[in-house]
């Protein structure tokens, strides 16, 4: 009985000890879950941040570049024993702050439910001098290290709303993206050419595995750096921006509200960009970012609202050259066809009485330019006035939008708006049903009424008569890395319903505007000659706005530009001048007229 006993605590035993050994095969042998474990511990994962692309001018100037910056990350898991009283005088922070750093971070780890075994950011971007203050402090602390990166710089402060700015994404941008590219603490473009670039100017993240002792300090690379992957640099890009002529127009236009576009017509190639009010992109940069962009987007001037993109006005009477192009098309007029300019049935001004196309155009003649679009719309092609009013607003439509008027032009940064080309079915909305016709909407013939162009638009039509009937969509970007031309899409030509000669017709009567009509006190140059139009657009109750659109010089031309100008009255003062020194500087270098610069610089348009 005895014997039997012991035979089979025996066993047992024997039993336990095989399956202990099986298990410690499997944990040391098969499984390696223990064995990462374990790694986890000794082994600290670096992220290398990839340098972002830089970016310069057409010329070669520097106009954006990385500085060195440095986040104190922390594994939560491995902080133990902190001498909170040496954090504090080390990083030169009060306890309440070391209080809130931890809450936040925290709240954080929650929230997203994070491994509390991996690297998160907790004073974030670091200076140089803060680092060469620390980093031989640094291996105090457990649980915290350094983490390098960049941050963006910028030589010139002009070019803000075009260049736009980087800043560490959002909860949205991480939730939403579909690649899953980006993590929790990295920085991505939020607006402009950073924005719209970003997959070229990122780069490629890298990694580096260190060995590190029970402590947590750091013994050198993980087998000898057979795991580490490197950083992919970013790719530079040229812009198309000419800086000196970027930053010109910026002084132009301190202290008012519009824009300047200038564009290479033969390229399509955007050589300055002015949204003003505009911003210190210096603002956006740094530990400072979150408080100085509180500040900026809340100014009741709005520094971030990129006017050549965004800003939506009437055309006013720079309109009334499509409008001679399209009626020349349609065949309801020559360029020789003159009429009263009869003012009972709407306002004009100037001594002209019965002008022909170019005279119209020279004057700006509102009446000549209201027959012309009742001849367009009222064809006699069905007999109710409504009926012919629509077909004729259709054919209208085709003509017009085929200049880019009226949809986005795909320029390559976000935010673009279409403008406005009323239609048929726009005015059905509008008169809830009711007929309409000519008589309704006979203000489009003038640029005013419901007809909504943004600044990009007019700068590119004034280089579509340039170009004597095609346009290359406008852009800010020559070349990616090494490459030398733009994405495919920016070299494409796009040809309008209008013959050429037609437009020949066109930039004749915009000589004689900047010679002797609307624009020849400020817009007119001595050795270039500049073809034109003037526009005021209504704004009531406030002041009027100045529009002008030019191109230069009138053979083989470099450059063509749209001005507006908001609260500045006519054409032919504020916007014109503008124009025409941008061409000066751009075409000679620098400008021969300190007059009108200095009238410019006053502000009094009068």
């Amino acid at each position: 009985m005895n014997e039997g006993r012991k035979e089979i605590i025996q066993f047992v035993f024997v039993l336990i000890g095989f399956v202990f050994l099986v298990k410690l095969f499997f944990i040391q042998i098969v499984e390696d879950s223990y064995k990462n474990l374990a790694d986890v511990n000794a082994i600290r994962k670096e992220v290398q941040y990839p340098i972002r692309g830089i970016i310069k001018d057409r010329n070669g100037k520097l106009i954006v570049y990385n500085n060195p910056e440095f986040d104190l990350m922390i594994i939560l898991r491995e902080v133990k024993n902190l001498d909170s009283a040496r954090f504090c005088q080390v990083f030169e922070i009060d306890q309440q702050q070391l209080r809130a750093l931890f809450k936040s971070f925290q709240t954080e780890i929650r929230n997203r439910k994070a491994n509390e075994l991996q690297p998160y950011p907790f004073i974030r971007q670091l200076s140089n001098y803060d680092l060469a203050r620390i980093q031989d402090r640094i291996d105090e602390f457990r649980g915290f290290f350094i983490q390098v990166r960049t941050t963006r710089a910028y030589a010139s402060t002009a070019a803000a709303n075009a260049i736009g700015y980087v800043s560490e994404i959002s909860k949205r941008q991480l939730d939403n993206q579909k690649e899953h590219i980006y993590r929790q603490g990295d920085y991505t473009g939020q607006s402009g050419i950073e924005a719209y670039y970003e997959e070229y100017l990122r780069g490629t993240r890298g990694v580096k595995y260190l060995m590190r002792n029970k402590d947590g300090v750091i013994k050198g690379a993980y087998e000898d750096g057979k795991y580490d992957t490197l950083s992919v640099p970013g790719q530079d890009l040229t812009s198309t921006i000419d800086l000196t002529l970027q930053e010109y127009g910026e002084f132009l236009l301190k202290g008012k509200a519009g824009s300047i576009i200038a564009i290479e017509p033969a390229t399509g190639e955007i050589l300055s960009m002015v949204s003003g009010p505009s911003y210190d992109p210096n603002l956006l940069t740094g530990k400072n970012y979150s408080e100085n962009y509180v500040l900026i987007s809340n100014d009741s001037l709005k520094p971030l609202f990129n006017r050549p993109l965004m800003a939506q006005y009437r055309p006013g009477s720079i309109f009334k050259v499509a409008q001679a192009m399209v009626a020349l098309q349609e065949g309801v007029i020559t360029p020789e066809t003159r009429i009263r300019c009869d003012r009972s049935i709407i306002n004009c001004h100037g001594a002209h009485t019965n002008e022909d196309l170019r005279g119209a155009i020279t004057n700006s003649c509102n009446p000549y330019f209201r027959e012309v679009l009742r001849r367009m719309l009222q064809k006699g092609k069905a007999n109710n006035p409504f009926d012919d009013t629509r077909i004729g607003l259709e054919e209208w439509d085709k003509h017009i939008m085929s200049f880019g008027f009226g949809k986005r032009l795909g320029i390559d940064l976000p935010n673009e708006k279409r403008g406005l080309v009323p239609s048929p079915a726009y005015y059905d909305r509008a008169y809830t049903g009711r007929p309409w016709k000519f008589s309704n909407i006979y203000s489009l013939a003038i640029g005013e009424g419901e007809n909504l162009v943004v600044p990009l638009q007019m700068a590119n039509f004034a280089a579509t008569i340039a170009n004597k009937g095609y346009y290359i969509t406008p852009h800010l970007v020559k070349s990616i890395g090494n490459s030398g031309v733009p994405l495919p899409q920016y070299i494409a030509r796009h040809y309008t319903t209008i013959d050429s000669a037609n437009f020949r017709v066109a930039a004749d009567a915009m000589q004689q505007v900047v010679e002797s009509g609307t624009a020849q006190y400020r817009a007119k140059l001595k050795d270039i000659v500049v073809c034109g139009k003037t526009g005021t657009v209504q704004n009531e109750p406030k002041a009027d706005h100045s529009v002008f659109i030019a191109y230069a010089p009138a053979v083989n031309p470099k450059i063509a530009i749209s001005v507006y100008v908001e609260f500045s009255g006519q054409g032919g003062r504020a916007a014109a001048s503008i124009a025409s020194l941008m061409i000066e500087k751009y075409l000679l270098g620098g400008t021969q007229r300190p007059n009108i610069e200095d009238y410019v610089l006053k502000g009094k348009f009068e």
